[in-house]
């Protein structure tokens, strides 16, 4: 049974607290300028009895399965495939499963064995401002976020890059062992 629907993330989230909700189907886009689905989920899943968060999308990026998951979604399917079994029931029949489509499971598993391999879609996005000549204060104000938030996604990326600044060169990491 439905019992709400929201056009927005906002409103989502808002619903969420409202209502006695035991899950909750999000999607990752509302539109420009709209919170992101995976704010949302970050946002419902912090209360305390919140409700499971399911995401039901088309995106399928690495970057954004990893965004749903970090933020809480207790799984993450794709709209045209879904995962075989789940049933409407994987992660929220009162467990702590999680219903994962077969293509997300396995690109999921690839990020986890080798997690400093690959950036982020937000340290992607930082990367570029910063190839860009952005300072930054400038790169805050573009993306929306504040100055730390800039600087910790620069410290990840400087670490999966094997840099120490932006002005470093890259070096080759040897194998840990």
């Amino acid at each position: 049974m439905v019992v709400a629907e929201a056009a927005t993330a906002e409103r989502a989230v808002e619903l969420a607290a409202a209502e006695e909700i035991d899950v909750v189907l999000m999607d990752l886009q509302f539109g420009p300028g709209r919170m992101h689905g995976c704010e949302a989920t970050a946002a419902i899943t912090a209360r305390p009895g919140a409700p499971r968060v399911l995401v039901l999308t088309t995106y399928d990026t690495d970057a954004d399965i990893l965004a749903a998951v970090e933020a809480g979604a207790s799984g993450y399917l794709l709209k045209e495939r879904p995962a075989p079994g789940a049933g409407g029931r994987g992660p929220y029949g009162g467990g702590r499963q999680s219903a994962l489509a077969p293509a997300v499971a396995h690109r999921l598993m690839d990020r986890m064995r080798a997690p400093a391999q690959a950036l982020t879609r937000r340290e992607l996005e930082v990367l570029q401002l910063v190839g860009d000549g952005l300072s930054n204060l400038q790169i805050s104000k573009e993306l929306f976020l504040s100055q730390a938030t800039v600087k910790s996604h620069l410290v990840h990326v400087y670490a999966k890059l094997g840099v120490d600044s932006r002005t470093s060169r890259w070096r080759r990491r040897r194998p840990a062992g």
